[in-house]
């Protein structure tokens, strides 16, 4: 699967090493990072899109992204489809934690899943919780989970 940035421009290196002279570049420039990884999904019908997202945070000087789109024709439960988000940015974080690592880049894993028990991505929200920090990432739901709710969210 294809990576882009923000601006639509393809990334014609695998992600990893993309990943990495993006973190070179910006400790270079005598910036601080923080990586961010969150996914969200929108059901059309029977096709389910989807957008994962690896956030760069520069503290304080903004950030960048690069994204991810998939879909699938699937009919499957909100809490699948949630649990399915949440596999997407493991899968994702867990093929960059060696990475992020060497480079001491901070890294998160968002959830677009809500902590109030009002709201029906809730009953998803122990799943997740356990997946993320089963695999030693920092968890962040609703409302701190920004790279899923907002980030992904506009580019799915």
């Amino acid at each position: 699967m294809s990576w882009r940035t923000f601006t639509g421009e393809r990334i014609e290196l695998p992600i990893k090493d993309a990943v990495e002279r993006a973190i070179i570049r910006e400790t270079t420039a005598g910036h601080r990072l923080k990586v961010c990884i969150g996914t969200d999904s929108q059901v059309r019908g029977e096709l389910v899109e989807f957008a994962t997202v690896i956030v760069f945070l520069r503290e304080k000087k903004g950030g960048f992204m690069f994204i991810q789109n998939s879909k699938t024709l699937q009919i499957m439960s909100l809490k699948e489809r949630m649990i399915i988000e949440v596999g997407k940015s493991v899968e994702t974080a867990y093929h960059l934690c060696e990475l992020l690592d060497r480079y001491h880049v901070e890294l998160e894993v968002h959830a677009d899943i809500n902590t109030d028990p009002h709201f029906q991505s809730n009953t998803a929200l122990k799943e997740a919780m356990g997946y993320i920090l089963g695999m030693g990432f920092v968890f962040k739901a609703k409302p701190d989970a920004f790279a899923s709710s907002c980030c992904a969210d506009k580019v799915v």
